[in-house]
């Protein structure tokens, strides 16, 4: 096989410095040693039959998981990927020896590499993945204090209405993916129905989308309370599971399947939501406290 000719090779090396760009696209990451370099390689490559431009030389910012970064000096001999590649990692949070032994461990691994393979991402890439132990063994490595930052979570109540909720097919599917979402609330069925769910925000949007879809048109989200929260939101529940209602009006519910407003709306005042009645239904509550 012919080794890539020079100009092959700086087409390869401009190739490579772009997807170092795309890699670290802030600034600083990447900082090249003279900002001309790119550029007059570029003219070279247009017309390659004057004086070779100067090498590229860069150095990669490689941001790893340990109390130390690493700085890898880079510089691209002409014939490179064909010619083996010049590289050195500096850290100021290693002292002689680990640093020493870490350029040769990296040099072994950029050995295993063939002629005309670009390396320079896979060289980071090692840095990442391997740095750990030469930080632990380092003089100059003090163990972190860790900052455990308390996780937040979206804490969601949907009050849902829809015109009816009676077919058993449809309770039914309320009732497992609210289950199957660990949500707590009720649904209350008879004309009109009534859903609520409560717990964390991704299980009530999964809820409302799963009920809504493919072909259940007479619903609607009249309200949504969202409170961030640094638990599991346990304590923020007004239900302690997920149930079915049945309010019977005076009449025939077994055929008109009309409920009971004032019995629902005594449901809501011993769960601390008498405010959402009026959302739901556009009547205000009367309170048996005046």
């Amino acid at each position: 096989m012919t080794a890539p000719s020079v100009t092959e090779c700086l087409e390869l090396q401009l190739l490579e410095i772009e997807m170092l760009y795309s890699m670290f696209p802030n600034k600083g990451e990447v900082r090249l040693e003279d900002p001309n370099a790119l550029r007059r390689v570029k003219s070279y490559l247009k017309n390659p039959s004057g004086p070779l431009p100067p090498r590229i030389g860069f150095v990669v910012m490689v941001y790893t998981d340990y109390p130390g970064d690493v700085e890898l000096q880079v510089a691209f001999p002409h014939n490179y990927p064909n010619a083996k590649l010049q590289l050195f990692g500096r850290s100021y949070s290693l002292d002689r020896k680990q640093q020493l032994q870490l350029n040769q461990d990296l040099t072994a691994y950029i050995t295993t590499f063939d002629a005309g393979e670009l390396c320079v991402c896979a060289a980071v890439q090692w840095l990442r993945d391997n740095s750990g132990p030469y930080f632990r063994r380092s003089k100059l490595f003090t163990e972190p204090v860790v900052k455990v930052k308390p996780v937040k979570i979206t804490f969601q109540r949907m009050w849902i209405y829809s015109h009816q909720i009676c077919r058993p097919e449809l309770r039914k599917r309320i009732w497992e993916c609210a289950k199957r979402l660990n949500l707590t609330g009720f649904f209350l069925t008879g004309k009109p129905g009534i859903i609520c769910v409560e717990g964390e925000k991704s299980p009530c949007e999964e809820f409302w989308h799963t009920i809504r879809y493919p072909n259940w048109k007479h619903i609607s989200c009249k309200h949504a309370e969202s409170v961030q929260t640094e638990t599991n939101g346990d304590e923020l529940r007004l239900f302690k599971t997920f149930e079915e209602l049945q309010f019977e009006s005076h009449g025939n519910f077994r055929h008109d399947y009309h409920m009971d407003l004032g019995k629902f709306l005594e449901f809501l005042k011993q769960h601390q939501s008498e405010h959402i009645f009026q959302m739901l239904f556009g009547i205000e509550s009367k309170s048996s406290d005046h």
